[in-house]
């Protein structure tokens, strides 16, 4: 018999690293058509949940790496999603040290400092990230409670190096050689890739904690048998 689980969607390896566990399955590194496929197909009537989980790029200029963002709604352009109430109390009650607000979704990397305060001016959101958007409309689609916990890990004041968006590959895992290329051809960015190493590992310590503080749940109960704890 299939026990019930929290779906988490991540967008990078490292996220469903941290994320993985008893009585979760982790989607990550998709996007578009595939991940809606496999959301669809892993949202069976065992399904608790969908959770968005993982890092994003600071928007309120008072976050720092490694700060916390437990979403009360998910924005994105011509979309808006609630999240829900009584499984992001619970996860406040985990991590009260949590900031609670708007997180925007995007399709595209939002890199630049400019950017980030226009996309903070436009939504008023906490943070930004790639995933959330699309797990919450995946949510409302197959009518299951949607949650997001989100770490900071570049605040609004720093641009991200494009050497380390150069990195970003498609399947959610960093490209090295991607890396070094971009570095190469512009060496002048090893001190802000060097700092972005050193919020990305905060970032990620952060939500390793996170992660152990909210348990093989996520703190969700499964509200519809009304079950204890995993």
């Amino acid at each position: 018999m299939t026990a019930p689980f929290v779906l988490v969607v991540t967008g990078m390896a490292f996220e469903a690293r941290i994320a993985a566990g008893p009585h979760c399955r982790v989607v990550h590194g998709l996007r578009g058509l595939a991940l809606k496929q496999e959301v669809s197909a892993m949202a069976s009537r065992h399904c608790m949940g969908i959770l968005s989980f993982g890092v994003a790029g600071g928007l309120e200029p008072t976050l720092a790496p490694g700060d916390v963002v437990l979403a009360d709604a998910v924005c994105a352009p011509g979309e808006r999603y609630d999240t829900d109430t009584t499984w992001t109390r619970a996860m406040h009650a985990a991590l009260p040290h949590a900031r609670i607000g708007t997180a925007a979704g995007a399709d595209q990397p939002v890199l630049t400092v400019a950017a980030k305060a226009s996309l903070q001016r436009a939504t008023g959101a906490l943070c930004v990230d790639m995933e959330s958007h699309l797990a919450a409309r995946m949510a409302a689609a197959c009518r299951l409670p949607f949650a997001a916990c989100r770490v900071v890990i570049d605040p609004a004041a720093r641009a991200v190096p494009a050497a380390a968006a150069a990195g970003m590959g498609d399947d959610g895992k960093t490209d090295v050689a991607a890396v070094l290329g971009a570095l190469l051809r512009a060496p002048r960015e090893l001190p802000a890739l060097l700092r972005l190493a050193g919020d990305a590992a905060a970032a990620r310590g952060a939500l390793r904690a996170a992660r152990l503080a909210l348990g093989n749940s996520f703190g969700l109960r499964d509200m519809r048998s009304q079950q204890a704890d995993f």
